[in-house]
């Protein structure tokens, strides 16, 4: 198992999805942080501008779009678990739709990460910068 802490953790598969989706959130947001640095050296406003273009909840439902035909069948359980979570948020900049499909791409990179899968993270995620 491989993760930056290591914590123990009885069963990922026993977590709700929006506990999934909010270390998600962060595991693929470092993703698109670390991404936007190898490519270039530029000030921090114009990196964060560009972040928020990958994390929002609409690019977020088309980066889910381009990967949910490759997902596994266990990793399709866990996609729809978090696009099937009581959410109790929405925001303004997204339909309801839209922000639960964000949410099950984060549980799903939640998921990964905490099973210790960094390799699958990391061929998920190339998948969708390699346009």
């Amino acid at each position: 198992m491989e993760r930056l802490l290591n914590t123990p953790l009885d069963n990922p598969d026993l977590l709700s999805p929006l506990d999934l989706a909010f270390v998600g959130d962060s595991v693929y947001e470092l993703l698109v942080r670390e991404y936007l640095v190898s490519e270039a050296n530029r000030p921090t406003a114009d990196l964060n501008a560009e972040k928020v273009k990958w994390v929002s909840a609409n690019a977020q439902e088309q980066a889910a779009a381009k990967l949910q035909p490759l997902l596994t069948e266990q990793e399709q359980s866990v996609f729809r678990r978090g696009r099937n979570a009581h959410t109790t948020h929405t925001p303004k900049s997204a339909s309801h739709a839209t922000y639960h499909t964000a949410t099950a791409l984060e549980a799903l990179f939640g998921w990964l990460y905490l099973k210790g899968e960094l390799i699958r993270v990391r061929e998920l995620f190339q998948i969708l910068i390699s346009d």
